[in-house]
């Protein structure tokens, strides 16, 4: 029988990094960063799962990745399924920090509908009960599983996996930080099977993709965090930095103050400014408040502040009409 076959591609991250001391978890990596060939080689147990296939890309801090590695990541992703047609999927490595936004971002854009698993690690491979390995593993084990197969790009992290649209870091330091608040993991990836529960239901690529393909850059939309006593200074500031859109981080269940909700909505009215309405709760979804609707702001359903970003500099590629970017939202 074929042994199925797995590309991964390490973008950096704690998972790529080596301490001095086994018990050293907190400072690492400062001799550089692993590439995916030396990261795979310190694991030669994944070439029982699969024959693997390292790809090499940059190796940066996760904090340092946005559009520009982005559009980079999705063409590697794209040619090397085109030179590699025996290819049954894709293992991600990636630095926690921003893990969730790179996941989600490629959820909304990559062109395969093989399985594309997202991995890190919270504790780097030199360290005592380091979680790279099993993550690692684990990660390829569900690539190569037919049930990940069109589940759009999953977070596999201790032992569990997780849609991209929902999964967010819930914690510093503790193993299981990635959770998905308000719906839980799809399936596991135990010792004998990846059992799957269910299926993710919002938009997704690649059916559902948003094609980057020709943009040189993502439009500018800041991420407005609110606060008691805030005096409206900095939405002003985003305002005049030029940004097409800005993503309220509100009280919960999703109110702007008063300061804050005049200039944006007053540069919705007068710059066509698009506001969405999120909140910095933690989970839970916004509304169609009347504040909100009063105020020309977009609910986000229940995505985060940081992913309501993605998804609207995502919209704002398609349209600058306030009502399609609202239908997005509900759609994604």
């Amino acid at each position: 029988m074929r042994k199925p076959k797995i590309a991964i591609i390490g973008t950096g991250g704690t998972i790529s990094s080596l301490a001095n001391h086994p018990l050293e978890i907190l400072n690492y990596g400062a001799s550089g960063l692993l590439d995916c060939d030396a990261v795979v080689a310190m694991f030669p147990v994944l070439n029982e799962l699969a024959d693997i296939l390292p790809i090499p890309f940059k190796a940066v801090p996760s904090f340092n990745i946005y559009y520009p590695e982005w559009r980079d990541l999705l063409r590697l992703i794209r040619d090397t399924e085109r030179g590699n047609p025996d290819l049954d999927g894709f293992v991600i490595l990636h630095g926690t920090g921003s893990l969730e936004e790179t996941a989600y971002f490629l959820s909304l854009t990559v062109e395969t509908a093989k399985p594309v698993i997202i991995t890190g690690a919270q504790r780097p491979p030199s360290a005592l009960s380091s979680d790279a390995g099993l993550n690692l593993a684990n990660a390829v084990r569900a690539a190569v599983d037919p049930a990940c197969r069109d589940m759009g790009v999953l977070v596999l992290m201790n032992d569990e996996l997780h849609a991209a649209r929902d999964v967010t870091k819930t914690s510093t330091l503790r193993l299981d930080t990635f959770r998905s608040p308000d719906t839980g993991p799809l399936g596991f990836v135990d010792g004998d099977a990846v059992t799957i529960y269910r299926k993710a239901l919002r938009g997704r690529a690649p059916a559902d993709r948003f094609d980057i393909s020709n943009l040189e850059e993502l439009p500018r939309v800041d991420i407005l965090y609110c606060y008691t006593g805030s005096d409206g200074a900095a939405a002003q500031a985003f305002v005049e930095a030029g940004a097409r859109g800005v993503v309220s981080a509100g009280f919960a269940p999703g109110y702007t103050g008063d300061a804050d909700a005049a200039v944006l909505s007053k540069a919705v009215r007068e710059n066509g400014l698009v506001v969405v309405q999120a909140s910095r709760g933690g989970s839970g979804r916004t509304f169609e408040s009347a504040r909100a609707r009063d105020s020309g702001f977009i609910p986000v359903d229940n995505l985060n502040p940081q992913k309501a970003r993605l998804l609207l500099a995502l919209a704002l590629t398609r349209t600058s009409s306030s009502e399609e970017v609202a239908q997005l939202f509900r759609f994604y």
